[in-house]
């Protein structure tokens, strides 16, 4: 039986980084990534089912942790200030994780295909939140609205916290996205 090297994944997502930021997206093949991994392209297999996975290793956690988190939430907080404050912690949490999202960001944004394996990514963290509110007795289309704003919110925060550069925390961030999408809701005319 072959052993896994506990370090692969790791040099995987950086020689693909590397790989991306060097040549493009479309010019870099998974034999590329593994080459420069040092691995063979069929080991390659054993981490990723394909070159886009490596770019969001780790994502499919971020729905379930955002849903325990909401839930976490004390039941009488409003359903917008529940899901900004799981949100806030989950943040929190993620960014001390992520290396070199300015790199990864720059090379989502060039690549339509990616951008697209991205708001798949939003979705299911829309549908988390909305189904954890629902089942803190929020109402469904209450739910999904909140969902939808506070992930929309969550993004720019992330944006705002990778130009950033490390001169903001992200629930600084998070706070000042919050504070600027508030003025702008007070403002809007009644229709």
């Amino acid at each position: 039986m072959a052993r896994w090297d506990s370090g692969t994944q790791a040099r995987l997502a950086k020689a693909a980084l590397e790989l991306f930021m060097e040549r493009g997206y479309d010019d870099v093949t998974v034999t590329h990534i593994a080459e420069r991994a040092g691995i063979t392209r069929r080991s390659y297999f054993r981490y990723f089912p394909d070159k886009r996975a490596v770019l969001f290793a780790g994502s499919e956690k971020l729905p379930p942790a955002v849903y325990k988190a909401v839930r976490a939430v004390h039941r009488d907080t409003p359903p917008m200030a529940a899901a900004l404050e799981a949100l806030a912690r989950v943040g929190a949490q993620l960014v001390v994780q992520l290396r070199n999202a300015a790199e990864r960001r720059a090379v989502i944004d060039a690549s339509p295909e990616l951008q697209e394996r991205d708001r798949t990514k939003r979705a299911e963290v829309a549908a988390s939140i909305a189904t954890a509110l629902t089942d803190r007795g929020t109402p469904p289309d209450t739910a999904r609205l909140v969902a939808q704003t506070a992930t929309l919110t969550f993004e720019h925060a992330c944006t705002r916290w990778v130009e950033a550069a490390g001169e903001e925390d992200f629930p600084s961030c998070l706070q000042a996205v919050t504070s600027t999408l508030r003025d702008a809701v007070l403002s809007a005319p009644a229709p």
